[in-house]
């Protein structure tokens, strides 16, 4: 009782800034937005995150942000999973109503994990950034996307160069641990980010270098990340022509706008 009672506060806490965001940022939401906010949702509180979703589409809102797990915490046995069957009923609602998921980096645990020596790369590196992967491959592999096909999620800021050894990687544990893979989704894992998924970045030269090669211009985002120091801003230009310069106009176009203007439903004017 005493954790869902935390998970209760919790999306009291994301219910008020959804309604402080409302407030200041609302008039520039709807119709073809200015900005393009996502809804706080602590799912451990699923009862209440179900009525904080209806309440986020009815606002404008085009997508929510779930913490990196359900209920806050490290990782134990028997604990809240997002592939618990459970959540089924909040993924049919996201896709009818068309809202977008999104996972972010330093969410659902404490990213100060390590103190002392190389503590701030450390966390950074092992406690913030990576900690975005288990919940998508959650999604992916126990089938929400099979079952949902018109659900899309992605990761916000923790890059994308690890995106094809994730891929590599889903793909050869369905084929070499059939005998205990369960259940048994008809296509490769691969197939299922490709078609629903997306993975955002600042500056990953190494994670664009085979983005056409293996077809994944379709599923990367970039962001400048303002005003943080770990982001590209002030010097959003240089850095693109410095990691992109080897990609087709249509496959940069495609990652510096296009791809986000398909996913959160964001009209682009023609000729654009």
């Amino acid at each position: 009782m005493l954790g869902y009672a935390r998970s209760q506060f919790a999306m009291k806490m994301c219910a008020g800034w959804n309604r402080w965001v409302v407030d200041q940022m609302g008039p520039y939401m709807g119709g073809d937005p200015k900005t393009v906010p996502m809804a706080l949702i602590a799912a451990g509180d699923q009862e209440g995150a179900m009525r904080e979703i209806e309440w986020a589409a009815a606002r404008g809102f085009r997508g929510v942000c779930l913490g990196n797990s359900p209920t806050y915490g490290p990782t134990e046995p028997g604990k809240l999973q997002y592939n618990d069957p459970s959540f089924e009923s909040m993924w049919s609602l996201l896709e009818e109503i068309g809202l977008v998921i999104t996972f972010h980096v330093s969410t659902g645990k404490d990213p100060r994990s390590v103190g002392g020596r190389g503590g701030a790369i450390i966390n950074y590196v092992c406690h913030s950034m990576e900690t975005t992967i288990e919940p998508l491959v959650q999604l992916i592999t126990a089938g929400v996307f099979e079952r949902h096909p018109r659900l899309h999620a992605g990761l916000v800021e923790s890059g994308i160069g690890f995106v094809p050894w994730l891929l590599e990687t889903m793909d050869h544990a369905y084929r070499a641990h059939h005998f205990w893979v369960r259940p048994v989704i008809p296509e490769l894992p691969s197939s299922y980010f490709r078609r629903n998924c997306f993975a955002t970045y600042q500056e990953d030269t190494v994670g664009l270098r085979y983005v056409e090669e293996l077809d994944l211009v379709d599923n990367m985002l970039w962001a400048n990340d303002y005003p943080h120091h770990e982001g590209v801003w002030p010097h959003s230009a240089a850095s693109i022509e410095r990691s992109m310069g080897h990609l087709t106009d249509e496959s940069r176009a495609k990652i510096l706008g296009l791809n986000a203007a398909r996913i959160f439903g964001i009209r682009v004017p023609a000729g654009k």
